[in-house]
């Protein structure tokens, strides 16, 4: 049995963890889809499509979530974001067709990267500015994360690779304590593109806690090329 091969049974071992250890109901689900689309030396534009369960099967709508906005890359392993979100949101064993919770969401963030040997760090620090259905609220979000290749000393085509973070959430009001998320999970790089993560995410809310199923596509395009070619 080669490296490869191993690593594929690791995985199925990963994302089978989540239905041996909790029930249907104790675990939730989340479905998720990340791009960037470089557009110039200097800007790129984020899209991002997510689709929440309160269930670990997805027939139990817990959020919708749709973000966009407009990267400026200052650095190769610096750039910032504005954008805004839609975050529709459903209670337990709803029957309605349409959200009965709806928050408009802008947003800024900072991201900054870099190396330790094999190992990336990622740091993400994110203010919010949201409006929930009659409410105004603000929040500040910190999340580390790292990235570990393993069957190769740096992330690319043919690549498998551990990710885990740490997201802690702040309030602008006088609860200051939002939340707190902790994700561990593997990855594979498919191509120069695109990149397949599954893993297992606890979010702790006030004093209840629940594990959440993630898949998630990251899919990043180069358009400056396709302009080249087309002024050629």
């Amino acid at each position: 049995m080669n490296l490869k091969q191993k690593l594929s049974i690791v995985l199925l071992v990963l994302c089978m963890i989540p239905f041996a250890s909790w029930s249907q109901d104790e675990t939730g689900n989340w479905l998720m889809y990340f791009g960037s689309n470089r557009i110039s030396e200097k800007f790129s534009i984020h899209t991002e499509v997510q689709f929440r369960n309160h269930t670990v099967f997805p027939n139990n709508t817990e959020q919708w979530l749709l973000r966009t906005g407009l990267n400026y890359h200052f650095t190769k392993n610096a750039f910032a974001t504005a954008g805004y979100a839609y975050i529709g949101s459903f209670v337990y064993d709803s029957e309605r067709d349409s959200p009965e919770t709806e928050e408009h969401r802008i947003w800024q963030q900072l991201i900054t990267n870099n190396k330790l040997g094999r190992v990336k760090f990622e740091h993400r620090y994110r203010a919010e500015q949201r409006w929930v259905e009659d409410d105004f609220k603000t929040r500040f979000r910190y999340r580390l994360m790292l990235f570990i290749p393993v069957n190769k000393p740096v992330i690319e085509k043919g690549t498998f690779f551990f990710g885990a973070y740490n997201e802690i959430f702040v309030n602008g009001q006088e609860e200051l304590f939002d939340r707190n998320r902790l994700y561990g999970g593997i990855g594979y790089q498919l191509n120069k593109n695109i990149n397949l993560q599954s893993g297992m995410l606890y979010q702790r809310v006030s004093t209840t806690g629940k594990g959440y199923l993630q898949f998630s596509i990251v899919y990043n395009t180069d358009l400056r090329k396709k302009q080249k070619e087309i002024k050629k």
